[in-house]
């Protein structure tokens, strides 16, 4: 009976012509634009909300996302070469958000596990695994922006790749950091600015330093229709040009800069929260995951990213 009824009410609504109004990704529109399409509308509580009200640094090789890249990996002290396949995990999940429009604040969890391989080695080596844990605290006003997490990373080396190089001494490295980035959209929202840093509360090696400061650009291109595609599918498609370059330095590192630079497509269906980047990096600075962030490295690759 409940189906039945359920269908009924659903074609009562399509003969009246009523029409639901697509979803607002808060991460990529701006405040502004997001309030236009849902109307004016009062301060609202949401449980389990969709996206969040701070857009994630797709740049960043440690933002919490789901890929998988092929990277060729050079390290510049001993001018040795590997291909790596690296993978990650991970999402932003959020709890509760009190917003009007986009404006307002969000907390959640966040979690991710960042792997690489070896794919060089015979059994394709795992070479290190990160996993990280926290809290973010989002908010939004206008066209600014900022995220503050607390969040725990613990990192450990594959069996494999300790067996073949038994030469490598292990350190148990972990930590605990606090995290503040404030961004500052641009009107239209085709690109933005953002700048922050972080502090170890706890860390393991005990003489690690403790700050780090990061900064970042990213833009999008405009928007078209991917009409080939659209023959295999049904509903519209739209691809957008995306850039995105990271910039990190360490006090541990004597504040030299580590940058990342990506650029590529990015695909989506129309109205959808869901995304598909096809895009190409390139890395130079210190070894972003584990225990060998002392080592110097450059690498150039190809990724697939998901976005939820």
């Amino acid at each position: 009976m409940l189906w039945v009824t359920g269908g009924a009410v659903a074609r009562a609504g399509e003969a009246e012509g009523e029409k639901v109004a697509p979803p607002v990704d808060c991460r990529y529109e701006t405040a502004t634009q997001a309030s236009a399409a849902e109307g004016p509308g009062s301060t609202v509580s949401i449980p389990f909300p969709d996206g969040d009200v701070f857009r994630p640094l797709f740049a960043d090789p440690k933002q919490p996302q789901t890929f998988a890249t092929f990277q060729a990996v050079k390290a510049r002290d001993s001018k040795t070469s590997a291909t790596v396949g690296s993978v990650g995990l991970g999402e932003n999940f959020g709890f509760y958000s009190r917003r009007q429009g986009c404006n307002g604040w969000q907390v959640g969890l966040l979690a991710g596990v960042f792997s690489q391989f070896d794919m060089n080695a015979p059994s394709t080596d795992l070479i290190n695994t990160d996993y990280v844990l926290g809290i973010p605290l989002s908010w939004r006003s206008g066209l600014f922006s900022t995220r503050v997490r607390l969040y725990h990373q613990s990192t450990h080396l594959g069996d494999e790749f300790v067996l073949h190089n038994p030469g490598v001494a292990r350190v148990n490295y972990s930590y605990e950091e606090a995290e503040a980035i404030l961004s500052l959209d641009a009107p239209g929202g085709w690109g933005r600015l953002y700048a922050g840093g972080g502090y170890l509360l706890h860390r393991e090696p005990a003489n690690l330093d403790r700050v780090k400061v990061q900064a970042g650009v990213e833009l999008r291109g405009p928007t078209w229709g991917s009409g080939p595609i659209e023959r295999f599918v049904s509903g519209p498609l739209v691809v957008t040009p995306v850039f995105g370059a990271d910039f990190k330095t360490f006090e541990q590192l004597h504040w030299t800069l580590n940058a990342n630079v990506v650029g590529g497509l990015e695909f989506a269906r129309a109205g959808a929260l869901r995304r598909f980047r096809v895009l190409v990096n390139y890395y130079h600075g210190f070894n972003p995951y584990g225990q060998f962030y002392g080592q110097k490295v450059e690498s150039v690759g190809l990724g697939f990213y998901l976005a939820f």
